[in-house]
This record gives C-alpha cells, sequence and structure tokens, in this order.
C-alpha cells in the first residue's frame, strides 16, 4: 500500500510539475508583450534585461491612439464589425446547409456535400488571386462587406453542422411535422433553438479567425478607413521605420478582446475541438 501510495504522489506530483511548467510556457509571451509595451524602445533593445518596468510608460499606448498614420480605433471597430457579422452568417449559412444536407432527402446531396468537402482540400494560395480578383470586379475593394464575403461560406462549418444534425434525434423533427412545419419551420423552431452548443463553439472560432485574419484584409482593405487591427499592427514595423514601443502597445490593445472572450467562452472552445476531432 505504502508503495502505491508512494507512486500515486509521485504520478500528481509530476503531472502538476508539467502542468505548471506549460502554465508558464503559455503565459511567458504574455508577460513579454505587456513588459515591452510599458518599456521604451532603447530599453526594449538593450542588453540589460529589465522584468518589470521602473518607471512604466504608459504614454505608449497615449501615443498609440494620438498616431494619425497608425488608426487602432478604426481598425479595433472595423475587426469588430467583420468578426461579428462574419460569425452571425456563417452559423446561419453553415447550420442551414448542414442541416439540408442532414435531413432533406433530395436526389444527389451526398455529391454536393462531397463536393464541398473536396473544396478543404484546395490551399488559400490557390483561390486567393480569384477571389481578390471576383471582389474587385463586385467593387469590394476597399469595403467592409468585401473583407467579409470570403468568409460567410464555411465547408469545415458545413460537415460539422450536418455530423450534429445527423445524431439529432428524428422524433422531434417527426413530431414537427405532424405538427405542419415544413422542412424549414423544423429547422427555425426545432433544430436551430437545440443546436447552442454547436453554434457557440463554432461562433468562438469564427470569431478568433476571423479577428485574426490578415493576409485578406490587407490586400482588399487597401484604404487606412477599411484597415482591420492587424493591418494597423504591421504599420509599426515596415521596412523604412520600426516603433517597438508602439508594436507591443498596439499588440496588448488588439489581444485584449479575444483575452476576455477565451476567459467567457473556453467552455465552448473546448466543445469546438471536441467536434472538430470527432469525440463528445
Amino acid at each position: 500500500m505504502k508503495a502505491q501510495s508512494r507512486h500515486n504522489l509521485l504520478s500528481q506530483t509530476l503531472r502538476y510539475g508539467l502542468l505548471i511548467f506549460l502554465v508558464v510556457l503559455f503565459l511567458v509571451p504574455f508577460y513579454l508583450i505587456v513588459r515591452n509595451a510599458l518599456l521604451t524602445d532603447r530599453q526594449i533593445t538593450s542588453l540589460r534585461w529589465v522584468w518589470l518596468p521602473a518607471p512604466p510608460q504608459w504614454d505608449n499606448f497615449r501615443k498609440l491612439f494620438a498616431d494619425p498614420a497608425a488608426p487602432m480605433l478604426t481598425g479595433l471597430w472595423n475587426s469588430a464589425v467583420i468578426a461579428t457579422i462574419t460569425l452571425v452568417l456563417q452559423m446561419l449559412f453553415s447550420s442551414m446547409a448542414g442541416y439540408a444536407l442532414a435531413r432533406i432527402p433530395a436526389r444527389g446531396r451526398n455529391a454536393v456535400f462531397f463536393l464541398i468537402l473536396s473544396t478543404l482540400m484546395i490551399p488559400g494560395a490557390v483561390t486567393f488571386v480569384p477571389s481578390y480578383a471576383v471582389m474587385a470586379y463586385l467593387g469590394g475593394v476597399n469595403t467592409r462587406w468585401g473583407i467579409i464575403a470570403p468568409g460567410v461560406f464555411s465547408a469545415f462549418s458545413i460537415f460539422l453542422f450536418r455530423q450534429f444534425y445527423l445524431r439529432f434525434p428524428t422524433e422531434i423533427e417527426e413530431a414537427g411535422r405532424l405538427d405542419g412545419l415544413s422542412y424549414f419551420g423544423v429547422y427555425r423552431h426545432l433544430l436551430l433553438p437545440n443546436s447552442t452548443s454547436i453554434l457557440m463553439a463554432l461562433g468562438v472560432l469564427t470569431f478568433i479567425g476571423s479577428w485574426n485574419s490578415f493576409l485578406w484584409p490587407l490586400v482588399i482593405g487597401q484604404d487606412p478607413s477599411a484597415w482591420t487591427v492587424q493591418v494597423v499592427l504591421s504599420t509599426f514595423l515596415t521596412a523604412q521605420t520600426i516603433n517597438l514601443s508602439q508594436l507591443f502597445a498596439a499588440a496588448v490593445v488588439s489581444v485584449a478582446p479575444l483575452v476576455v472572450v477565451f476567459l467567457l467562452m473556453q467552455r465552448y472552445i473546448v466543445e469546438g475541438a471536441k467536434f472538430a476531432s470527432g469525440k463528445e
């Protein structure tokens, strides 16, 4: 018994030790970002290491929002609007497509489903230029909707919604059909209200992915009025100038909303990972 208890104690100690190590490893980048945001450029590049800013340079944040060449408030607003609209539209269209592919007995629906899945095997670099050409032809350059449009349709989300609705109890749908509901009525009144878990899980992941998007908003949003927060961040690090203190201050401001979302919605992020891996 003593040997067993020693083994359990050692196993638990190693487990918690590894957990503490991983937590510290995860938090180090956040510490460095906040630390550098409160230092001067000279202190950041100095060979003398400073653990805590003394005194902290809070003026870096004032300069950040006062810089006309890097409209941070505009970037935050654009990112929030784009991420929210992308979230709502992608969840709406993906859930409708997933329900149709799972429940509506239409001829060729499996072929359509496999065609949708096949798009996941096409690298984004292949479709980038054609997508830009289409957006430019439609007048989507320097507009928010031009940034939003490609993210509205997601083959991955459609796949997960289809798998979710395939496992949904058919008795509920049959009861709705007996009450005279159409397919859309069943989806609107019965399935959608009972899809909160997958809607929240995929919604959080969609919001984070849209907020962190850089290359597409950079190409489409060429005018400063259409810049997202990630594009604004890139203006502090160019071939001509490097403004490290404001770059790190902007990084703190841009990552703060995602930290809040993560803390509030971490349970749903875990559920999203389970859906993605097929384990519930």
